[in-house]
């Protein structure tokens, strides 16, 4: 997959793309149907798929006090769009000069003379442009005028609601990371760098990989049975583990953080990109009574963690 950081400059080649766009935070099965619509098109076309979305979120840009809500950061999506086949990913920088764009001159500007798109896929209730005030017709009509085509995606639901980040954001804020994975067509991941701690872990004979997950949407904070895949260095592959997500309320006030232990594993990790799917939720952060308490605490999570994974 190639990744654009820029609308300018885009090589002759690689114009004419079929793309969809949005902020596509969790890539859940709502984007995915969005998605797929591009794909058809650029299937029936020999066009290249193409993603459109922006770093940071809008959100972020505009609030940029608010609580994190961010179900992915922005390598946890790539990752995720490539393995959905994604051949281009414009990750537009969502800057000052973005921000104050008229519809119009998003149109132009951007998919038109900029990006040269051929075809691009929005969801019914798409806003562009400064002030949110360019509405998914407005695009229709500039397609027509600055030769694009413009198709609009039905919101897609499951039952009585429409699939959606923010009910995602609240089953794992209920540690109910099954039912997010159904919306997501996924697992839950938290992706990056292995960051050094405190190596507490080490002295009680379960090292972890820890990872920050500041700008993140927290998920419950406790225990869970995780899939982690190690995505660089020499012990790059997939092993089951516990990790522990929180404030490690043994040990003082800290920094919420993830702390993933890999059954099985040897070796360092250290500097090496992980990508930790939770599974299930075993319990909340708890404050023991000691060191060997926490310990036999620790045992009896990964003796559950494990018997989770193998039924998968």
């Amino acid at each position: 997959m190639k990744t654009y950081t820029s609308f300018k400059n885009i090589p002759v080649d690689d114009r004419g793309a079929s793309v969809a766009i949005g902020n596509f935070d969790g890539v859940h099965l709502g984007h995915q149907a969005v998605i797929d619509i591009a794909r058809t098109r650029a299937d029936a076309t020999g066009a290249p798929l193409g993603i459109v979305t922006f770093e940071p979120h809008p959100r972020e840009y505009f609030a940029p006090d608010a609580p994190p809500f961010r179900l992915m950061n922005a390598e946890a999506k790539s990752n995720r769009l490539a393995k959905l086949g994604v051949d281009h990913l414009y990750q537009l920088p969502f800057d000052a000069e973005l921000a104050a764009l008229t519809p119009e001159q998003f149109a132009r500007d951007v998919i038109a003379d900029g990006l040269g798109l051929g075809h691009v896929v929005v969801g019914a209730d798409f806003c562009f442009g400064k002030g949110r005030k360019g509405t998914a017709s407005d695009l229709q009509n500039f397609g027509a005028q600055m030769g694009f085509d413009v198709t609009l995606a039905r919101l897609l639901s499951q039952g009585d609601q429409a699939v959606s980040s923010t009910l995602i954001r609240t089953a794992l804020s209920e540690g109910r990371p099954g039912d997010a994975a159904g919306m997501l067509g996924h697992w839950h991941r938290i992706e990056g760098a292995v960051i050094k701690g405190d190596q507490r872990g080490r002295e009680l004979g379960y090292p972890t990989a820890n990872m920050s997950i500041t700008g993140l949407h927290p998920p419950k904070f406790g225990v869970y049975a995780v899939k982690v895949d190690v995505l660089s260095g020499p012990h790059a592959g997939s092993y089951d583990g516990a990790a522990s997500i929180g404030v490690r309320p043994m040990f003082g006030d800290n920094i919420p953080n993830c702390e993933s232990f890999l059954f099985d594993f040897s070796g360092d990790l250290y500097g090496t990109h992980l990508s930790v799917a939770l599974i299930e939720y075993l319990r909340p952060e708890l404050k023991f009574d000691g060191l060997d308490a926490l310990v036999t605490q620790i045992d009896a999570d990964c003796d559950r963690a494990r018997d989770i994974l193998s039924a998968l």
